[in-house]
């Protein structure tokens, strides 16, 4: 940007300081920044007055900032206490002198994007051992049929089509299932060696997720840059790039290509193991090609947590899976089709009826994992200020957004003492995108809410944070 171009600007935003002009210009001068666009904007969180604009037109792509639209657009509509419901139940007859069901055990998925997570073991702490106990309570001994998990729940496009092909297998790129379980991943365990062509896997947790993979890994340098290549309901992939060396143990994370089936052996394995023989092998609906049209005589259910704790998990991690989980929820509501295409729209209606322009924001998905995804500063500032101030739920949103420094995806970030208890935020990443949007008090007590998204930045993506933070701070001192 010449020099003209940056005196321009700044006569025209009489309220930046001094300061917040230097820091601002000292950022876009960086030779990092050469080709890189940028969209921001400060504005005043209880008047809406803009402080402070740059490019706040202009659509970028956010990545994970999408999910503050997604988690504000499900708070809103479904509510901070909604929860979801998956449900076991039998077809057939039971003898009860004979514990014999003719017929199948039912696993029914309502859509939780949490069961069975690690991060709500509160709730789901031996859930499956305790479906098992309540079909032993009922005498059942045999069972002439098999455990069928009912998917059915959610359309079977798990993951959305804008993703890249590159993020499908591993764990960040897990897809949306009627019935998901343990996150939608797994991990594989590697012995690795410099010397070694191939690196050897010596194992899979859970081991029921085992799955066949063409190893083309190689063991280089401390960064992971390895990548899992699998699609959805598949039963074979294969692995490359490189991991960092080490001899113990190296861990991947990767997504579980067909959840349901693997909740089915699950449950089926434990059947077998509690003494209770299952003559069919497990299966879904989708392999089946039909649903369950009998009615099911009810076991045992479980609920999730309530949906403000799923979005507190959802926007303090930055979890795609849960942000696709309730895009599908709210077209599954809303539209009657647990679809990406429906939740999007339940989404773009939700901004139009707040007063949000939408003509700039270009979504795919519910995440921001697509790349096709694009948002502008100002839309986003106007969505935090209608939650701010007319949102019934702001309290259950604003308590979602990481802590600068303490928190999340900001632990490590914005760890100056300045922003001590005065910034909560979102951030989103991936390649040449960094973006922050969030809110701001400043030293004076104004608060703030502000959005900026940079693209197709060169060089470190730590060098654009720097400025990022110092433009924030000096913003905090100033105003």
């Amino acid at each position: 940007m010449s020099r003209r171009a940056l005196s321009f600007l700044f006569l025209f935003i009489p309220l930046i300081s001094l300061s917040q002009e230097r820091s601002f210009r000292l950022f876009l001068a960086d030779s990092a920044m050469e080709h890189a666009s940028v969209s921001f904007c400060i504005v005043d969180a209880d008047s809406g007055k803009t402080v402070f604009e740059y490019n706040q037109d202009k659509s970028l792509i956010p990545a994970s900032l999408l999910k503050l639209v997604t988690s504000s657009a499900a708070l809103e509509m479904l509510g901070p206490d909604y929860t979801f419901k998956t449900t076991v139940g039998y077809t057939g007859s039971l003898n009860r002198r004979s514990g014999k069901l003719l017929g199948d055990i039912i696993i029914k998925g309502g859509g939780d994007p949490v069961l069975g997570s690690s991060r709500f073991d509160n709730y789901y702490a031996g859930f499956t051992e305790k479906w098992v106990a309540d079909i032993n309570k009922l005498g059942i001994k045999k069972i002439s049929g098999r455990v069928i998990t009912d998917d059915s729940y959610y359309d079977y496009l798990p993951v959305p089509a804008k993703w890249l092909w590159e993020d499908a297998g591993n764990y960040y790129g897990a897809g949306a299932y009627g019935l998901s379980i343990f996150d939608n991943t797994y991990e594989i365990h590697f012995r690795t060696s410099p010397d070694s062509l191939k690196q050897l896997i010596t194992g899979i947790t859970p081991e029921v997720c085992r799955f066949e993979f063409t190893n083309r890994l190689v063991a280089a340098g401390t960064a992971d840059k390895g990548y899992i290549f699998a699609a959805p309901y598949s039963t074979n992939g294969w692995l490359a790039g490189s991991i960092p060396v080490s001899p113990d143990d190296y861990i991947l994370k990767a997504s579980i290509a067909d959840p349901p089936l693997i909740m089915a052996k699950v449950m089926d394995q434990k059947l077998r193991s509690s003494g209770i023989s299952v003559n069919g092998d497990p299966v879904t609906t989708r392999l089946l090609q039909s649903g369950i049209t009998v009615e099911l005589t009810p076991i045992s259910e479980i609920v999730s947590p309530p949906l403000k704790d799923i979005v507190n998990a959802l926007n303090h991690e930055s979890i795609n899976l849960y942000a696709e989980h309730l895009a599908k929820e709210m077209g599954k509501v809303f539209r009657n089709t647990g679809s990406t295409e429906a939740g999007v729209d339940v989404i773009k209606g939700f901004l139009s009826e707040k007063g949000i322009n939408v003509d700039g924001m270009f979504i795919e998905e519910g995440s921001g994992l697509s790349p096709l995804d694009a948002i502008n500063a100002k839309a986003m500032a106007g969505l935090l200020l209608y939650m701010k101030n007319r949102s019934k739920y702001f309290g259950e949103f604003y308590s979602s957004l990481p802590e600068a420094g303490k928190e999340g995806t900001l632990k490590n970030h914005f760890t100056d003492p300045m922003f001590d208890n005065r910034m909560r935020a979102k951030s989103g990443s991936m390649t040449r995108v960094r973006s922050y949007a969030g809110y701001l008090t400043t030293l004076s007590g104004q608060e703030l809410i502000f959005c900026i998204i940079v693209n197709n930045f060169s060089g470190p993506y730590q060098v654009i944070i720097s400025h990022i933070e110092e433009i924030l701070k000096e913003t905090i001192q100033s105003n």
